[in-house]
């Protein structure tokens, strides 16, 4: 990688051979290369919180942390290298993520240079295992049910931005229309109502069935994650904004979370609890 390389960073596939694997308390299996910012014990606190549950369908995967994952943007497919420590030179043409296959293992190479504190960290692979999760084992029906539910009732918000995309293309809205909303005042968008909307409403909308699959796997891709992100870090709920788009509505996402916690139970040492206010210290 003649454009990107740097003094202390190695092609993936070679680095993939050479990993010392361990396996977290749910049995996640990782592994961590170089000069992270987080220690051992931070990284392996982030991995335990996985569900045993959880960890059983994602058997041929390995989580790899490393301080920078580089790609080369003048390639077509480039192989990824990783950067063994942090290179600021390096830095604008790292990711977040990248994955390679090696003998039937999928290698998960997350940067950790780029998601500095534990819940940036967290998130990133927490989204990613959750994605491969759904990938794997699918939307259960009682889930699909619930979410469906609260998107017909006119729910307000969602989880992500292609979580939101998605549920206005099954519904036959578009997407600049359904984004409208987020360009609202803040003030505007707590006053709609998170139950069914009117009786005397539009009739029911002729629904994609492709959008509302894509819609059903990003709302519980999204919802594994916000419920790991909360078994290892006291976040609050507004830290998870992006723009573009509002997030779900606090009562709609606690069912969903309750859902996700009844499927997943937590490991040992770890606790959920949905709290619409922080405790006073």
């Amino acid at each position: 990688m003649p454009q990107i390389a740097q003094r202390n960073a190695r092609p993936a596939t070679e680095l993939a051979r050479l990993l010392h694997t361990q396996t977290g308390a749910g049995g996640i299996r990782y592994a961590a290369l170089g000069q992270n910012v987080q220690t051992a014990e931070e990284l392996a606190a982030i991995v335990d919180a996985v569900p045993a549950t959880i960890a059983a369908a994602l058997t041929q995967k390995l989580y790899v942390f490393a301080p920078l994952v580089i790609v080369d943007a003048d390639e077509a497919d480039p192989e990824p290298w990783i950067a063994l420590d942090f290179d600021e030179s390096s830095s604008d043409a790292a990711v977040c993520h990248r994955n390679v296959t090696l003998s039937g293992i999928e290698y998960v190479f997350l940067s950790t240079a780029l998601t500095q504190d534990r819940f940036a960290l967290s998130f990133e692979l927490y989204i990613n295992l959750a994605r491969h999760f759904v990938e794997a084992a699918g939307v259960p029906a009682s889930f699909m049910d619930l979410v469906w539910r609260q998107a017909m009732s006119g729910v307000r918000g969602e989880t992500s931005h292609d979580a939101w995309d998605d549920r206005a293309r099954a519904l036959g809205q578009p997407p600049a229309e359904s984004a409208g909303e987020s360009r609202r005042p803040a003030k505007a968008r707590r006053l709609r109502s998170y139950d069914a909307a009117p009786a005397s409403g539009p009739a029911l909308p002729l629904i994609d069935e492709q959008a509302r699959s894509h819609y059903l796997n990003a709302a519980f891709s999204d919802a594994i994650a916000i419920y790991l992100l909360s078994l290892t870090v006291d976040f609050d709920y507004t830290e998870l904004r992006e723009r573009e788009y509002p997030l779900l509505a606090p009562p709609a996402l606690a069912e969903r979370l309750r859902a996700v916690a009844a499927l997943f139970p937590p490991n040992a040492g770890h606790e959920f609890a949905i709290r619409y206010r922080r405790r006073e210290d």
